[in-house]
């Protein structure tokens, strides 16, 4: 089973995806030529998706690697991605029945109505194998890793229940969807917290700046497009020693700034295909939902938030992001974590932020930095497990992927900054049995508590 799901995963979000949505399709009684449509134009998406993020990456890595060379920055926990997170999460045994065994959480959920989300974003099963499989190669313990991943998948059905009704209401074409995705959700709970707090500070609830009005107010200068080229231009600018070498790389400091741009700019126009892939699947469900349970049934379809990743406050926000996050990486004590590969994650910290701010930039831009500030030192803390497990995987598997280079330690900004990860990982491993009873009584209580949600009709 452990050879059989490694191979399945390692075909990637881009071929599995589109498999799945025409099964899914064909079983839902859509036809096969549509239902492989529409698969393809996920497929396509995911594609589309990893080369702009690849792009961000390669672009900015070489650049961002001179200014720690010239500033002499002493950063030893190494930025592995996202694609290495994966790959430690997935080839394990947790990893290996992840996918079977929360389908049968979620089923069990549906059932005794303490969920209304059909997760079907099995490419995101990583993050709980993730969870899953630090606890197990830090307790040499399956079942303690299997606990942490289960715990984890409940939580976030949860919270994916009761961010619906807001996530639709903000973004458009999104009516049935939710976002089971414990990254996005696990800083939910504290963007609800401070944007109160925010918003009991005299005056500030009249600073309401969407990205439209940006556009607007600044012209030129709101446009994403142009504050991508702007950021670019600027970290071009910082990895030059002296000003022989400013004037010698105008070349490349303009080139990074277009790619910088380009990325602000292709995102959307690659996010409309994941939207136009799911429409179909999406309505069909629907109406099988409505006619076999009536219309108020209300059941969600658990999907990616790549589909909103695109909207122009996200693009803003993580733009500004980019460069401050970096600095405080360089001035915050005790961080020892210099996001790189991850950069391409920070798009995904947003989706759910946005429908609590209602798009407003300064609330978001708040938010995210707060997040981050903790992220980095939630990263750094958990460095030492993540390095454990990723050198065991590849002593096993000789995955390039999960080769930390000698003298550093491994990390990742997507799945390893999360609160939820942290939280659920320290109450298992560092709490021994307190911990977990604590884990067991919270996430029943959320699961009664969103059981009489969903039967008064809250959500």
């Amino acid at each position: 089973m452990e050879a059989v799901f490694s191979y399945i995963i390692g075909l990637g979000a881009a071929v599995m995806m589109p498999i799945i949505f025409t099964i899914l399709g064909v079983c839902i009684k859509i036809s096969f030529s549509k239902s492989l449509k529409s698969g393809l134009y996920v497929g396509v998406g995911f594609v589309g998706l990893s080369v702009i993020t690849a792009l961000l990456t390669t672009s900015l890595s070489p650049a961002l690697s001179k200014v720690v060379d010239i500033y002499h920055l002493n950063l030893e926990v190494f930025d592995m991605g996202w694609p290495a997170a994966a790959a430690v999460a997935y080839n394990t045994s947790v990893g290996a029945f992840i996918i079977p065994v929360c389908l049968l959480v979620n089923v069990i959920m549906l059932l005794t109505k303490t969920t209304k989300t059909v997760n079907i974003d099995l490419w995101n099963y990583w993050h709980f194998a993730f969870i899953g499989a630090m606890v197990y190669y830090t307790m040499d313990n399956i079942a303690w890793g299997f606990f942490a991943a289960i715990i984890c998948y409940i939580v976030t059905l949860v919270a994916a229940d009761y961010t619906a009704p807001k996530f639709q209401k903000f973004y458009e074409k999104m009516d049935g969807i939710s976002i089971p995705q414990p990254f996005c959700q696990g800083f939910m709970p504290f963007a609800i917290v401070i944007n109160k707090l925010l918003d009991l500070i005299p005056g500030f609830d009249k600073l309401n700046i969407d990205a439209e009005g940006m556009k607007k107010k600044f012209g030129l200068l709101g446009e994403p497009l142009f504050l991508g080229v702007l950021v670019g231009c600027g970290i071009g600018a910082l990895a030059c020693k002296d000003s022989k070498e400013l004037i010698d790389g105008i070349p490349g400091i303009l080139g990074l700034g277009i790619k910088m741009g380009a990325v602000m700019e292709l995102i959307p126009r690659i996010t409309s295909l994941f939207i136009e892939g799911l429409r179909p699947i999406s309505d069909a469900t629907r109406e099988i939902i409505a006619n076999k349970f009536g219309e108020k049934a209300g059941l969600h379809i658990g999907m990616s938030p790549a589909l909103v990743i695109g909207h122009p406050a996200t693009l803003v926000v993580s733009l500004l992001l980019i460069p401050v996050t970096l600095f405080l990486a360089v001035i915050l004590p005790g961080n020892q974590f210099l996001p790189l590969a991850s950069l391409a994650g920070m798009f995904y910290v947003f989706p759910l932020i946005l429908p609590i701010t209602k798009g407003n930039v300064l609330k978001t831009f708040i938010i995210g930095l707060i997040m981050m500030t903790i992220g980095l030192y939630f990263v750094t803390n958990l460095a030492p497990y993540f390095t454990s497990a990723a050198k065991d995987v590849y002593e096993i598997t000789k995955d390039t992927a999960v080769q930390i280079p000698d003298g550093f330690k491994g990390g990742a900004l997507d799945f390893a900054s999360s609160p939820l990860a942290w939280i659920i990982f320290h109450l298992t491993h560092s709490i021994r049995i307190i911990g977990p009873a604590i884990l067991v009584v919270c996430t029943a209580g959320l699961m009664w508590w969103n059981r009489r949600s969903i039967i008064r009709g809250k959500w």
